[in-house]
């Protein structure tokens, strides 16, 4: 298997290899520009829609109607950790929308994870008999155009099989960063701090195509402490992803470059202190793994359709 490429770089593509080399455009700031039919559609099975969701069956409502739309997808998951099951007239709702909104006649199957803990982790837990072998996790409060979407998934296809092999990488459309501080401290760094350092080593998992291996690595083999600590606080889930897939790969994540579209007004991040509490995560995290393996990264995606200057 090749060795990673080194931070700041991207390596030469082989296979489809030397037509996306020849055709692959740079604009000056390290921006891959890429055309999504030059992207692997071959071996295109679809994804799995995991979608995070409490107590806010509007916004599951207007998600799951969205996104029924977007060509690549197979399946839809609901990670439900409310005390009540989902209503029928829930499910009916959802599975007529689906039937209405999806492209081609596809039949997209629907289920809910039901867990009787209400805990952060339940959103990573290992789903059986998954179809696809990639999973889109998203929040329900956000929602992206099926286009970005599935350039996103083009993304995710092409460097799996082409950087990274079988590490699979880590593709989504949030970034953040963790910066080294004082006394060998990180300091949890958002969106702001992205945009004017043009550096990033997050992707999260509130909008994120990964490998499905990576929801038994999660429940499975990363640190139970690191679960518990998540459990406890009732924070940072996506940073403990982030360090899961980090240090299996060795390879920092790809950020694909999209239009976001906020239907909730209130979460996590809402509250106060949150940032200071995400610092705290990534200091533990560090110590469990007994070192920094998220790695920095200037590269972001850019579907070249969109894009005015090459």
């Amino acid at each position: 298997m090749e060795s990673p490429p080194p931070d700041n770089s991207i390596p030469p593509l082989s296979g489809l290899g030397s037509q996306v080399a020849r055709r692959r455009l740079w604009d000056g700031s390290n921006t891959l520009l890429l055309s999504p039919d030059l992207l692997f559609p071959v071996f295109r099975k679809g994804y799995t829609l995991l979608i995070n969701t409490w107590k806010r069956n509007d916004l599951l409502k207007q998600s799951i109607s969205h996104y029924a739309s977007c060509p690549g997808l197979d399946s839809v998951h609901i990670v439900w950790s409310e005390p009540d099951p989902p209503s029928e007239s829930l499910i009916n709702f959802l599975n007529r929308v689906i039937k209405l909104n999806s492209k081609d006649g596809r039949k997209i199957e629907l289920k809910f994870d039901i867990n009787r803990e209400d805990s952060l982790n339940n959103r990573f837990k290992e789903i059986k008999g998954l179809k696809t072998d990639v999973v889109f996790s998203i929040d329900d409060d956000i929602i992206f155009p099926c286009t970005t979407v599935e350039f996103a998934f083009s993304v995710w296809q092409s460097a799996r099989m082409q950087w990274w092999g079988l590490c699979l990488v880590f593709t989504g459309l949030i970034n953040r960063i963790a910066v080294k501080g004082n006394e060998d401290k990180y300091i949890y760094s958002g969106w702001w701090s992205v945009w004017w350092t043009g550096t990033y080593s997050m992707i999260l998992s509130k909008a994120a195509f990964f490998h499905k291996k990576y929801l038994s690595m999660y429940t499975y083999e990363m640190p139970s402490s690191i679960r518990e600590y998540v459990t406890k606080n009732r924070n940072c889930e996506d940073i403990a992803m982030s360090f899961l897939v980090a240090n299996a790969t060795g390879a920092p994540p790809i950020w694909v470059k999209g239009n976001i579209f906020e239907i909730g007004s209130t979460g996590i991040s809402s509250l106060g202190g949150h940032t200071e509490k995400r610092t705290e995560c990534v200091n533990r995290f560090v110590a469990e793994y007994e070192r920094m393996p998220l790695i920095s990264t200037t590269v972001k995606a850019v579907d070249s359709r969109f894009c005015w200057f090459w």
